[in-house]
C-alpha cells in the first residue's frame, strides 16, 4: 500500500511540475488592463532660451507604439512658438557601445490647434542594463538650428493589448508590426489597429551621430496583414471566431481591420503579412487540429493579447 501511495503522489508531483511549465492562462486572465487616454508630459530639455516638452499618453515611453507631441516654449514670453523642421530621432546604445534605433517619424507634423508637433516612436527594447535611449532633437527659429539631446526611460508595457513584434521576412528586410488600438477590447467586433514597419538598411555604412540616414525606418505601404485570431489555451480547442477582417492600410498609414473577441481571456492574433503582389512575406496558416490539453498552435506570426 505504501509504494502504491508513493507511486500516486510521484504522479501528482510531475502533474503539478509539467502544469507549472506552461502558460499561467488563469494568472494571466486576473491581469488588469491599463488604460491610458490622457497626454501628459513624459520629459522635458530646455536649450537657448526654449523650453522642449514631449508628451506622451500617461506621460511614460512605452516598448511598442507610442504616439508623440512636442511642444516648443519661449521661456521667457511663456508662449508655445511655431517653429520650422523640427525633427525627432530615438537611439538607444547597448552595453558594447553599438547604437541602434526603432521606427520613428524623423519630422514631425504641426498642429495648429494644440500648437504642438505630431509625430510617433515604436521603441522596440526597454530600458535596461543591457541598452538605454536618448532622443536627439532639432527645430529652427528665425533660421537658426537649434539641437538638443535627452536620455529617457522606456518602460515596459503592461498591456498586452499593446504588443508588438519583429521579424526577418522572407525577403530578408526586418520587419516590426505594433498593436495601437483598442487598449482595451470588448466582446465584440473591435476596430483592430496596427502599425507596420521596415528597417532601411543605409547605403553607406557610418556617418556622424546622429545621422538619420543610418537608423531610417519607413511604413509599409500597400501590404496586406491576413488575420486569424484564435484562444490558445489547452481547454479553448483554439477556436477562432466569424466576422474577421484583414487588415488594410488606411489614409493615415496604418492598417486596419476588425477582430472579434467573443469572450475575455488569451488570445493570440495569427497574421500573414503579404507585400502588393500577394506575396507571402512572413506567416503561416494555422491548423484547426486540436489535442485536448495542449496549448494550441500559432502561425510562425502572431502576437499574443489579453483582456
Amino acid at each position: 500500500m505504501k509504494i502504491y501511495q508513493i507511486f500516486i503522489m510521484s504522479l501528482l508531483l510531475m502533474a503539478v511540475s509539467c502544469t507549472l511549465d506552461k502558460t499561467d492562462y488563469e494568472s494571466e486572465i486576473n491581469t488588469a488592463v491599463p488604460e491610458h487616454y490622457e497626454f501628459k508630459e513624459a520629459t522635458t530639455v530646455k536649450k537657448d532660451g526654449y523650453t522642449i516638452s514631449i508628451e506622451t499618453l500617461n506621460g511614460t515611453f512605452y516598448q511598442g507604439y507610442n504616439e508623440i507631441r512636442l511642444k516648443i516654449i519661449d521661456t521667457q514670453t511663456n508662449e508655445k512658438i511655431n517653429a520650422s523642421e523640427v525633427t525627432f530621432l530615438p537611439i538607444m546604445t547597448k552595453a558594447d557601445g553599438s547604437k541602434t534605433s526603432c521606427p520613428y517619424q524623423y519630422t514631425l507634423n504641426y498642429k495648429p490647434e494644440g500648437k504642438y508637433y505630431s509625430g510617433y516612436s515604436v521603441f522596440t527594447d526597454k530600458s535596461n542594463t543591457a541598452g538605454n535611449w536618448k532622443l536627439y532633437l532639432s527645430f529652427t527659429v528665425n533660421e537658426k538650428i537649434y539641437t538638443v539631446d535627452k536620455e529617457i526611460t522606456v518602460n515596459e508595457q503592461g498591456n498586452k493589448n499593446l504588443n508588438m513584434t519583429s521579424f526577418t521576412g522572407n525577403d530578408g528586410e526586418q520587419y516590426y508590426i505594433a498593436l495601437i488600438a483598442p487598449q482595451k477590447p470588448n466582446v465584440a467586433e473591435n476596430q483592430l489597429v496596427a502599425g507596420v514597419y521596415k528597417y532601411n538598411k543605409p547605403s553607406v555604412s557610418t556617418g556622424n551621430l546622429p545621422d538619420p540616414s543610418q537608423f531610417s525606418y519607413s511604413e509599409v505601404k500597400g501590404y496586406t496583414l491576413q488575420l486569424d485570431p484564435r484562444m490558445p489555451e489547452p481547454s479553448m480547442g483554439n477556436h477562432s471566431s466569424p466576422n474577421n477582417k484583414d487588415l488594410i492600410e488606411g489614409n493615415d498609414g496604418l492598417y486596419h481591420g476588425v477582430v472579434n473577441y467573443t469572450m475575455t481571456g488569451n488570445w493570440t492574433l495569427n497574421f500573414i503579412l503579404l507585400n502588393q503582389n500577394g506575396k507571402i512575406i512572413k506567416g503561416t496558416k494555422v491548423s484547426t487540429d486540436f489535442t485536448p490539453g495542449v496549448p494550441g498552435a500559432k502561425s510562425e506570426l502572431f502576437i499574443d493579447i489579453l483582456f
